[in-house]
């Protein structure tokens, strides 16, 4: 309404530089209001994530020593946030990085250095290597950290488990927690197995479904409420919300969230095609369309035909690398469900033996987030039996989801 008020001051001294009578004025002045009122109606509807809404924590930040959790999708509009602040004088101490590191460069598992970003001079820590929570000597350096990144709204995404961590240090050292609220373009979906306690891990770290239908600060309000870090009520946070944003709304996103997950197509069937990680099956890293194909070295298997290559600044030495694989190319298929089992279980049927398909049972269980999943794969339990069996944990889950959603 302020900015409306601004456009409306400033264009009434525009109309009275012309030397209109008093009934032109008024037309004038009617078919801007006309104009602008519909322009800002217009731009009502669209989602504004929590890192653009400056007016809402600038003061928070102002002559505070600040830490930056983000990566490459931490922008506003093309501008990097780190560049936004400092172009307004913000202190940034540092930038924390997670997996993929401080520009998303760095491929799956592969661990990040802390350094010196050239671009900005700004030490980068690393958060995805012997480290995975900040410090307390680096975080005595602080006044507040704030925590920007693009999330995709799967379990095994590694981004919440960062979280995680950082609100553990930030309760442990009395620091201020800023989080910067973006859309889950999964949030539309609660679907899949919860994980158990005892496959807790770093792809898995809450008693959460693989899709968990929350944002980040959804979640970050679930970990505090449910006590899932110690000492949680200590926790000083503030949560910038994004505008005009809906869980049944689509979201599409404008940067890659991580090396691997290209485009929008990639970002959902991600959820479906990541089981694959513990299998011998690829998902198409090391092409042009990773997690948009599944498929093997063996003929049979499918009649899409892709060849696995390292890809620098992608993928280093992928499964299959530089070997004839034969699959199933999913690029143009239409994304029915959040969470599909359909794709393992095809591929699980073309290969047969547990010991032919999954390269590492225990990495399976944990992405899973419970051993049943593969015990079920092994007795050949049907599609709808496997579903039918997670929903009295997800009924629970939900119940649990109401009290923490932030957007309708």
């Amino acid at each position: 309404m302020e900015t409306l008020k601004n456009t409306l001051s400033i264009s009434r001294k525009h109309i009275h530089r012309y030397n209109c009578t008093g009934t032109l004025k008024n037309i004038l002045y009617f078919l801007l209001l006309t104009f602008t009122l519909f322009s800002c109606s217009f731009a009502k509807g669209q989602i504004t994530v929590g890192a653009a809404q400056l007016d809402n924590y600038l003061k928070l930040i102002k002559g505070k020593k600040v830490g930056l959790v983000v990566n490459q999708t931490s922008v506003i509009g093309q501008t990097h946030l780190v560049d936004t602040l400092k172009s307004l004088d913000i202190e940034v101490k540092f930038v924390f990085a997670p997996e993929h590191g401080f520009r998303g460069e760095a491929g799956a598992g592969e661990h990040i250095k802390s350094e010196i970003d050239p671009k900005t001079g700004i030490q980068v820590v690393s958060l995805y290597g012997k480290t995975k929570k900040p410090s307390a000597e680096i975080l005595a350096q602080l006044d507040i950290v704030i925590f920007d990144i693009q999330d995709v709204g799967a379990r095994f995404y590694t981004y919440i488990s960062t979280l995680h961590y950082v609100i553990e240090a930030c309760i442990e050292n009395k620091k201020q927690l800023i989080l910067l609220d973006r859309p889950n373009p999964n949030g539309m979906y609660v679907q899949g197995p919860v994980l158990e306690p005892q496959y807790k891990s770093f792809v898995g770290m809450h008693p959460i479904p693989i899709l968990h239908g929350l944002t980040l600060g959804e979640l970050t309000q679930m970990i505090i409420g449910e006590n899932w870090v110690q000492n949680s009520n200590l926790l000083d946070y503030k949560i910038i919300s994004c505008k005009n944003y809906t869980h049944q709304q689509a979201y599409q996103l404008a940067i890659r969230p991580s090396p691997n997950l290209p485009n929008q197509q990639a970002v959902m069937l991600y959820p479906s095609l990541c089981l694959f990680e513990a299998t011998k099956v690829s998902v198409g890293r090391g092409t042009v369309f990773p997690f948009q194909v599944y498929g093997t070295h063996t003929s049979s298997f499918g009649n899409f035909q892709f060849t696995p290559k390292t890809i620098k600044g992608y993928v280093t030495h992928p499964p299959y690398e530089d070997t004839l694989c034969y699959g199933v190319d999913l690029r143009k298929v239409d994304i029915e469900d959040g969470f599909s089992l359909k794709f393992i279980l095809d591929a699980y049927q073309k290969i047969g033996k547990e010991q032919a398909f999954i390269a590492s049972p225990s990495f399976f269980d944990k992405l899973a987030g419970t051993n049943q999943l593969r015990l079920q794969l092994q007795a050949g339990v049907k599609e709808e039996e496997i579903v039918k069996s997670w929903q009295p944990a997800l009924d629970n889950f939900k119940k649990i989801r109401t009290k923490y959603l932030i957007y309708p």
